[in-house]
C-alpha cells in the first residue's frame, strides 16, 4: 500500500480501459505528470486483455497498479472497481482516451481545502479535441445554486451545446463513491446519472472550476457509447430518474438527446410520436426546447453538422500544453450520509 510522504491526502486516479493500450499509455502519463505528487494510478481492465497487460508491464512507474476483471462488465462496474481497490482518500476519474493538464488535481485539491462541504465534487471545464478543431466546454461555468439537471439539458438557444460534467473531469472522496457508486450496467449517461443522483444527498456540494484542466478526445471515428443510437435507453433513464429532473429539464433532455438518436437510428413514425408525446405531456417544454426539437427532428444532419462547426470555428482554439499528447434549487436531500475518513 503507498503511503503519503506529505500531509497532503493521496489521490487515486481511476482509469477503466479495454482493448485500446496506445491511447491508455497517453492517459497515464498524463496522470504521473500532474503536479500533486502524492498521487496513485489504478488501471481497470474491463476483462481480459494481453497486450494492454504487456504494455502496462513496460511503464516504470510505482505508482501504477492494474486491477483486472474476470469478464467484461462495462465502464461503471470498473470504475465501482476502481474505487474499491483505491488507497486514496479522494478519486478522480480518467477515461482511457482522455487526458489531464498537469495542474487539474492539484487546483481541484486546493478548490477542496477552501470548501466546508461534508462531500465535495468538483468538476472543471474542459478542452474538446477533435482531428480539425479544439474548443473549451462548457461555454457556461456551473453555479451551486443550479439543479444539476437544469444546467446539463437546458439550453438557452441553438447555438448552446448545454452544460457538461464530463468523467475525465470528476474528482469526489472514495467515501461518497462508496456510498454512492456508478450504477453498474448502465449502458448510456454514466456521468450524468451519478453527478445527478450524488446532487441530491445532503452534504453533497457541486463546484466547477472555471478553468479547462482536462482533454476530451472526440469525433475520431471510434465508436463510443455516448454516441450510440439507443433512443430507447435514453428515454428509460431519464423516465427513471425523474423525482430528481425538473419537467423542464425532463423535455430539454428528450428534445435532444432521444430525438437525435431516434433520428440515427432511423426510427419509425410510432417511435417518434412517442418520443413527441413524453415531451409534451411528461415534461414541461418551453419556446428552447420545441426550437431544439424542431431542429434536431427536421433540419438535415449534414447541415446541422455544418452549422454547428461554423459556430464553433468563430471560437479561439486552445493550444496544447507541451508533454501532452493530442489527438485533435437542488432537489431535497434523498438519504443522510457520514464520512467516516474527516
Amino acid at each position: 500500500m503507498l503511503k503519503n510522504s506529505s500531509d497532503r491526502p493521496l489521490v487515486s486516479a481511476v482509469i477503466p480501459t479495454r482493448g485500446r493500450p496506445d491511447l491508455l499509455v497517453c492517459a497515464i502519463r498524463s496522470a504521473l505528470r500532474q503536479t500533486w505528487r502524492e498521487l496513485e494510478v489504478i488501471v481497470v481492465l474491463d476483462g481480459p486483455d494481453e497486450e494492454t497487460v504487456r504494455r502496462l508491464a513496460v511503464i516504470p512507474d510505482r505508482r501504477v497498479r492494474t486491477v483486472i476483471l474476470p469478464r467484461i462488465s462495462g465502464g461503471c462496474a470498473a470504475r465501482n472497481a476502481g474505487v474499491r481497490a483505491a488507497c486514496g482518500e479522494w478519486i478522480a476519474f480518467l477515461d482511457d482516451d482522455d487526458e489531464w493538464l498537469p495542474g487539474k488535481i492539484e487546483l481541484q485539491m486546493d478548490a477542496v481545502a477552501q470548501m466546508h462541504a461534508w462531500f465535495p465534487v468538483i468538476t472543471c471545464r474542459l478542452i474538446q479535441q477533435s482531428s480539425t478543431a479544439s474548443r473549451v466546454l462548457p461555454p457556461r461555468v456551473y453555479q451551486p445554486a443550479q439543479p444539476v439537471a437544469d444546467y446539463l439539458f437546458c439550453r438557452s438557444g441553438l447555438s448552446d451545446p448545454g452544460g457538461l460534467m464530463q468523467t475525465s473531469t470528476l474528482l469526489a472522496a472514495r467515501d461518497l463513491l462508496l456510498a454512492i457508486p456508478f450504477r453498474d450496467g448502465l449502458a448510456l449517461h454514466q456521468d450524468w446519472d451519478w453527478i445527478i443522483r450524488v446532487a441530491a444527498h445532503d452534504g453533497v456540494v457541486v463546484t466547477m472550476l472555471a478553468k479547462p484542466l482536462s482533454i476530451w478526445r472526440v469525433e475520431d471515428g471510434r465508436a463510443t457509447v455516448s454516441r450510440s443510437p439507443g433512443w430507447q435507453q435514453s428515454l428509460a433513464w431519464i423516465r427513471g430518474i425523474r423525482d430528481l429532473v425538473s419537467r423542464r429539464a425532463f423535455s430539454s433532455f428528450v428534445a435532444v438527446q432521444c430525438v437525435w438518436r431516434a433520428r440515427t437510428s432511423h426510427a419509425g413514425l410510432l417511435a417518434r410520436l412517442g418520443i413527441l408525446r413524453a415531451f409534451l405531456f411528461e415534461g414541461r417544454p418551453e419556446w428552447r426546447s420545441l426550437l431544439h426539437f424542431a431542429a434536431f427532428s427536421l433540419v438535415p444532419v449534414r447541415l446541422r453538422l455544418a452549422l454547428r462547426h461554423a459556430l464553433w470555428s468563430r471560437q479561439p482554439a486552445e493550444e496544447a500544453t507541451p508533454g501532452l499528447t493530442l489527438a485533435y434549487s437542488r432537489g431535497p436531500a434523498r438519504a443522510s450520509l457520514r464520512r467516516t475518513s474527516r
